[in-house]
């Protein structure tokens, strides 16, 4: 007999086709018009839109050749793709290195060591700030992880620039999100570490009506991308905004504005979520709330208005975000 065809051979067949949910209490709560509709990352395996990218590198770059059978694979990450990686390593055979800054939460490390990689955490670039990641670090970390890969010979599955980053929502999220909607969606916003989920959703989206509408989130500190100056690298919006102006996943021409979310308001929206809508999501999702409420009672009043909704809240226990 065949293999039923609602089985998962593996744990990676659970990646993607995550629902998407209308927050209407969120709305209605706030005297908002329109429609607030978040896509539930958080319920992958490895509980974020993580997972996506980790299946879509690796299995192209063993398609091309570019990653052998058995090697190494190093990574630098804020946890979420390295967990995503380290979950689909493993289901592959290749070993996996992540590397961290130690201003992550300590949950991430352990979901990743609990998952078979081998974690390795480098100091932060100044005085230890628990829950913050600036550019400075993200550059530290970004120099261990080139020496690990020299050393090991391993494959570097460089989040911030393989294509597979974007190529995971051009040809899954974004479809998922269209097909979800019904095709009924003004503005998708998003906010920004590598730039490949908003880059990848907007292509598609793009392509399907061109008249939808795409905003990359910053913090209100380091908003480089909106052509603001830099005032505080240091936010605690985990997994992005990390004051890099050079990203190259990220297509400029799909980006229609910026909106600017404060630590403060990031907060306040993740917890709203919480006690309005039942979603226990992250810092950045709290980001996608704030903005997309801006946008609702700005530019897109009485319009549709989708986010992601980035990570599992149960990965910042260890914060005063809960």
């Amino acid at each position: 007999m065949g293999q039923p065809p609602d089985l998962c051979a593996s744990i990676i067949d659970a990646i993607g086709d995550t629902p998407l949910v209308e927050l209407r209490r969120t709305v209605a709560s706030r005297g908002l018009e329109g429609r607030l509709l978040t896509k539930l990352e958080h319920l992958n395996p490895g509980f974020s839109k993580k997972d996506r990218i980790a299946l879509e590198m690796i299995r192209d770059a063993r398609g091309n050749g570019t990653l052998r059978p058995g090697q190494t694979v190093v990574e630098l990450t804020s946890g979420n793709t390295g967990t995503g990686l380290a979950m689909v390593c493993r289901s592959f055979g290749h070993p996996f290195v992540a590397v961290m800054s130690r201003g992550n939460t300590v949950e991430r490390a352990r979901m990743m060591i609990a998952l078979g990689a081998e974690v390795v955490l480098v100091d932060q670039a100044g005085p230890v700030r628990p829950g913050r990641v600036g550019g400075d670090d993200l550059a530290m970390v970004e120099r261990r992880t080139q020496l690990i890969v020299e050393q090991r010979d391993a494959f570097r599955c460089d989040q911030f620039r393989l294509e597979s980053n974007l190529l995971a929502h051009e040809r899954h999220t974004g479809p998922e999100l269209w097909e979800q909607c019904g095709g009924r969606l003004d503005a998708f916003v998003d906010f920004v570490g590598t730039g490949g989920t908003f880059t990848g959703v907007m292509r598609y989206v793009g392509r399907q009506n061109p008249e939808v509408r795409g905003y990359v989130v910053e913090p209100a500190s380091a908003a480089v991308l909106a052509g603001m100056t830099n005032t505080c690298a240091s936010h605690r919006i985990q997994g992005g905004g990390y004051s890099k102006t050079c990203l190259p996943l990220l297509d400029r021409n799909l980006v229609h504005g910026c909106v600017q979310v404060s630590d403060d308001e990031a907060i306040a929206a993740a917890r709203a979520l919480a006690r309005e809508e039942g979603l226990v999501a992250g810092f950045s999702t709290g980001a996608n709330v704030a903005a997309a409420i801006k946008l609702l009672r700005g530019p897109h009043r009485g319009q549709c208005v989708a986010f992601l909704t980035c990570d599992s809240g149960l990965k910042y226990m260890s914060t005063d975000l809960y």
